[in-house]
């Protein structure tokens, strides 16, 4: 392939919209270009990449026992309506719309995931555990409404993804879903490792998706929006969602104060409160209510500390939680918003473990304007349930026992256990051993491929532009010809590039009339792993120069040595960049 045949669109100016390091670079390298907020085209260069990306994942998924469909981008509300998910996904279901109830457009949706569809197709043609297990899996455009598209590909709209999908009669033994489940983990550290991907693979939240247990493979960078917790020791990591916290010590260090109620007119929040008190955050209990499947639902956490409702929804065994609002508060507590606390509060309610060995605390007084001081445990209000219901923060410590670290993020890919929640609800169902219907037990497990690519540029790159792994870099090799006059550098150039290509090596030939520098900082910036140069200058000396985009070791060999030079380099990146994760 030549450079001037082909369209690359390379710009020095590094676009203003434009904030993380892969926006930036895919942008002045000529990779995506811009279609509207959260939409891209990718050009041709950018294309070659992501076809490479989506190769890996077909030929991982296929090795693993996965069965390639294609399912349409549009499906009928009434599937979603069947799982309870119109409501659950909320604005992130993009629907068609139309004035008219009546009009096809009103009842159809954009899918940002296909767990129904596929669960249809199941429901329709397997109907006996003699055909299973089955994974079925397709590489398709989703569409979210993301409200805030930004960071060029990490979030958008409009996105490619590998998305695949379980069935089976049993959770364990042969055929069963924790066999495919750890199929699936593998063939993820598989597709990621040979990306050249540094990756986590963590214990994550199942969110709207559902199901019972979920790994997500994470990418490490400033540029991520997720936060990848991980223990020093290195034996546990987790998304924060899901990061679970080792216990707090009991100090028994209380004093048995009396309780007292304190006027805080109009002082609402935890920093008012403890300023005015002149106590610490950590030295109060929060008291936030929720509603849990039409009731309240009251948790406890530590002044300092927040509740995450992922897991409370887990310790209340239920779905999902919802803040309530001013009028169920007031309702609860007889106070306005604010002032609420554990004492004398008819409903459920859930501490954190760290609210457990809490002594002479201060808390809402459950009236307008006031707060209580030297509350105590089993004194003035009963713990019934306890658990871990916040988020984990810095300071604490994993299970292990080790400290937690925290790091920036990319989710590039996720695995769920889903179970009977979509079957369940779908009455998707086939005949067991005994002729009973049972509903099928099901798996799932996605991949963002332009996040991967996203994520590749994020991990590599410096200040003169992208590094590529040899796996899916748009081209592994191009050969900067300097002097296109002269026939001799263009005999030699194109000899290469023909031998190379004849050898299974993906190289271009810059055959631009431009300046050497001008060609170097091109290459640079879209970071082809190997340059070749070719110039009157160096044929005169009997060499061409061969460099490392990556480490940026420059060999200079004869001629005819030039291509078992280049294949050996590409071959030998090709094992060499490939991880492991971690």
């Amino acid at each position: 392939m030549k450079w001037t045949e082909f369209l690359i669109p390379t710009t020095k100016e590094t676009p203003a919209d434009a904030v993380v390091p892969s926006h930036q670079l895919m942008l002045r390298a000529g990779l995506i270009r811009q279609v509207v907020a959260g939409a891209y085209t990718y050009l041709p260069l950018g294309y070659r990449s992501l076809r490479k990306v989506e190769a890996i994942v077909r030929e991982e998924m296929n090795r693993a026992g996965g069965i390639e469909l294609h399912m349409p981008a549009m499906h009928p509300i009434e599937w979603w309506e069947e799982t309870g998910r119109v409501e659950a996904m909320g604005d992130v279901l993009i629907r068609l719309g139309s004035a008219s109830p009546d009009d096809w457009r009103s009842r159809t949706v954009l899918g940002p995931t296909h767990e129904e569809p596929v669960t249809e197709i199941v429901r329709a043609y397997i109907n006996s555990y003699k055909q299973l297990p089955v994974t079925l899996y397709q590489i398709q455009t989703k569409f979210r409404g993301e409200a805030r598209p930004k960071s060029g590909v990490l979030r958008t709209r409009e996105f490619l993804m590998k998305d695949a999908y379980s069935f089976h009669l049993t959770k364990e033994g042969p055929g069963g879903l924790d066999e495919t489940y750890d199929r699936m983990y593998a063939a993820y550290c598989s597709i990621f490792g040979r990306c050249g991907l540094p990756y986590v693979a963590v214990e994550a939240d199942s969110g709207a998706i559902g199901g019972d247990a979920s790994h997500e493979f994470m990418a490490t960078t400033d540029a991520g929006e997720d936060l990848l917790v991980q223990s020093e020791d290195g034996a546990y990591a987790a998304n924060l969602e899901r990061a679970e916290v080792s216990p707090l010590a009991d100090p028994a260090n209380g004093t048995n104060a009396a309780l007292a109620e304190v006027a805080t007119p109009k002082l609402t929040t935890i920093d008012e409160v403890s300023a005015f008190l002149k106590c610490k955050p950590e030295q109060m209990i929060k008291t936030i209510i929720f509603e849990a499947e039409g009731k309240p639902l009251v948790a406890l956490v530590r002044g300092d500390h927040e509740v995450n409702e992922a897991k409370l929804a887990r310790a209340a065994g239920v779905s999902k939680v919802t803040a309530a609002g001013p009028d169920v508060i007031q309702k609860l507590t007889g106070a306005d918003v604010g002032f609420s606390g554990p004492v004398g509060l008819d409903a459920r309610i859930i501490a954190d473990q760290a609210v457990t060995v809490m002594y002479d605390a201060v808390t809402g007084a459950n009236k307008t304007d006031h707060h209580l001081t030297g509350v105590n445990r089993d004194r003035d209000f009963t713990i019934t349930e306890s658990a871990d219901i916040r988020t984990a923060v810095a300071g604490d410590c994993s299970p292990t026992g080790s400290p937690l670290t925290f790091k920036k993020c990319i989710e590039i890919g996720h695995v769920f256990k889903l179970g009977t929640k979509y079957s369940d609800a779908m009455k998707a169902t086939c005949l067991d051993p005994n002729g009973k219907p049972q509903s099928f037990i099901m798996g799932c497990y996605g991949i963002g491929l332009n996040r991967i690519m996203a994520a590749v540029i994020e991990s590599f790159h410096d200040e003169s532009g992208i590094c590529w792994p040899m796996a899916i870099a748009p081209f592994e090799v191009v050969i900067c010809a300097l002097d296109v006059r002269v026939d001799e550098v263009m005999a030699l150039s194109g000899q290469l590039h023909d031998d190379l290509a004849a050898g299974g090596v993906d190289v271009l030939l810059d055959d631009r009339d431009q300046r050497p520098g001008f060609k170097f900082k091109d290459a640079e910036l879209i970071g082809f792993p190997v340059r070749a140069t070719v110039g009157k200058r160096g044929l005169a000396d009997g060499i061409v120069e061969i460099q490392s985009r990556r480490t940026g070791e420059v060999q200079k060999v004869a001629p005819d040595q030039a291509v078992a030079t280049i294949k050996e380099m590409v071959e030998s990146a090709r094992l060499a960049e490939r991880t492991d994760g971690s």
